[in-house]
């Protein structure tokens, strides 16, 4: 008799095959329609679109408005120098002027584009008249100077980024480099 209540106490409601394919059919479906029903009702109380101002196109338009506008300006490069037929024409200028010439055209290249690395230091760019960085660079010459700044050399571009600058501008700002160092 105790093994006839003890099976009685274990036993469950399902008893069918049939019944525990309802009971897990019904366990997925009607959590599902009670959320898609309960989604709907808020969709519902939110759509009020018709009668709120804050809703309507023009509203919305006005708020995805850009707020600014971004306008690249490209740097004006210095001018490049006259060709061999200019030069020619040219009379000869007196020998100071031409020093001064290309000291000012170094000086702006030099603003322009080489002294957004080498005013700070950038990326292990020696800085404008720092004796001590420049010295092993001026020993290796002049002509190692101008390759590098033409070429590239780590992570200086060549011609500092800006190939529109003609060879000579490129070598000016280098002579002028150099001379704020001696």
């Amino acid at each position: 008799m105790s093994e006839e209540i003890h099976v009685k106490e274990h036993s469950s409601l399902i008893k069918t095959p049939k019944q525990l394919i309802i009971v897990v059919f019904l366990a997925f479906a009607v959590p599902i329609t009670l959320i898609v029903m309960l989604a709907q009702l808020v969709m519902i109380s939110m759509d009020s679109s018709t009668t709120n101002p804050g809703m309507s196109e023009e509203a919305i338009a006005k708020r995805l408005k850009p707020v600014g506008e971004v306008v690249v300006v490209e740097r004006e490069a210095p001018k490049a120098e006259p060709g061999p037929e200019a030069t020619a024409k040219a009379p000869a200028a007196a020998p100071g002027t031409t020093a001064k010439a290309d000291a000012g055209k170094g000086k702006s290249v030099y603003d322009a584009t080489c002294a957004v690395c080498h005013a700070a230091g950038v990326a292990g760019a020696p800085k404008a008249g720092d004796q001590a960085a420049w010295a092993p660079r001026i020993k290796s010459g002049m002509d190692a100077l101008y390759a590098n700044s033409l070429k590239g050399k780590n992570a200086m571009p060549p011609k500092g980024g800006n190939p529109s600058l003609p060879d000579a501008d490129v070598k000016a700002a280098v002579d002028y480099l150099v001379s704020q160092v001696k």
